[in-house]
């Protein structure tokens, strides 16, 4: 008798749910079944979905669709971290974002999410020696989506760039996990230096629109830059600033959900 092996169904909430979504959109709106299938339900999983999108969103004269797809493809085939960054970007969007009613609306419709998994899959060509086409990966991030993330910054899990108008990530710019920033946030260099000349953002962050965080400097984990500040000297964690140029006006909490008791009594491990 043939010996019969089980198969193992892999189990990928995030994009059970993003389908489920698509579908009862189509319902709801029928002239976007189109949009929808092309770049949702015709795919077998959320990366191959990503790297639609990235190719469609991406491609010009210079760049077909094709070689673009292919590119997304071997990055979301060779490091698995992208498709695990993907959904916790996609989850950080939906749950800082009030706007964000549904997981399929980042993929279809915010331009932050995309230019952030765009930024992503050139910082993995940058990693891989590829240089010139990350650059190019991150010109055309620039003038599609606004947002200009140099591919050699580092930037951590779960993302969230509400409006990503006029985002500017410099080359050493060291971001941590959890963070949240508004339109028009800079984190640049004071012209003054080479080499390691770009901020390190903490954890659990939060940016307001319009603030500007310059020079090699440290804002501490679950810290808060109100809108239209001037950043030039270090932060101590789960701090509030304000101002040009600006300085402490207050104590910041943590503003993650407190997913355990553990956390509700020791409080979040990146404000630590």
């Amino acid at each position: 008798m043939a010996e019969t092996r089980a198969k193992v169904t892999t189990v990928d909430p995030v994009w059970t749910r993003v389908c489920d979504e698509a579908r009862e959109a189509i319902a709801t709106e029928p002239l976007l079944g189109g949009l929808i299938h092309s770049s949702l339900l015709h795919h077998s999983g959320m990366e191959r979905a990503l790297a639609y999108r990235f190719s469609l969103k991406l491609a010009s004269g210079e760049m077909s669709e094709q070689i673009l797809r292919e590119i997304a493809d071997q990055a979301y085939d060779s490091d698995p971290e992208l498709g695990a960054a993907a959904r916790a970007d996609l989850m950080a969007v939906y749950d800082r974002d009030p706007a964000c009613h549904r997981y399929i609306q980042p993929i279809l419709f915010f331009k932050g999410y995309q230019a952030v998994q765009a930024y992503r899959i050139g910082h993995w060509l940058w990693t891989q020696g590829r240089k010139d086409l990350a650059y190019f990966v991150q010109m055309r991030v620039s003038e599609v989506f606004g947002v200009d993330i140099h591919p050699a910054a580092r930037v951590g899990k779960g993302l969230m760039i509400d409006h990503a108008h006029s985002i500017v990530i410099g080359e050493t710019a060291v971001v941590g996990d959890n963070v949240s920033m508004l339109h028009s946030v800079t984190l640049g260099g004071t012209g003054k230096e080479d080499g390691d000349r770009h901020p390190k953002i903490g954890n659990g962050v939060l940016i307001g629109a319009g603030a500007k965080v310059l020079g090699n400097i440290t804002i501490g984990n679950c810290s808060r830059i109100a809108a239209g500040s001037v950043v030039l000297q270090d932060i101590p964690p789960m701090k509030t600033v304000a101002g040009v140029p600006a300085k402490i006006v207050g104590e910041a909490g943590c503003s993650q959900p407190a997913v355990s008791m553990d956390h509700k009594l020791t409080g979040c491990v990146d404000c630590e």
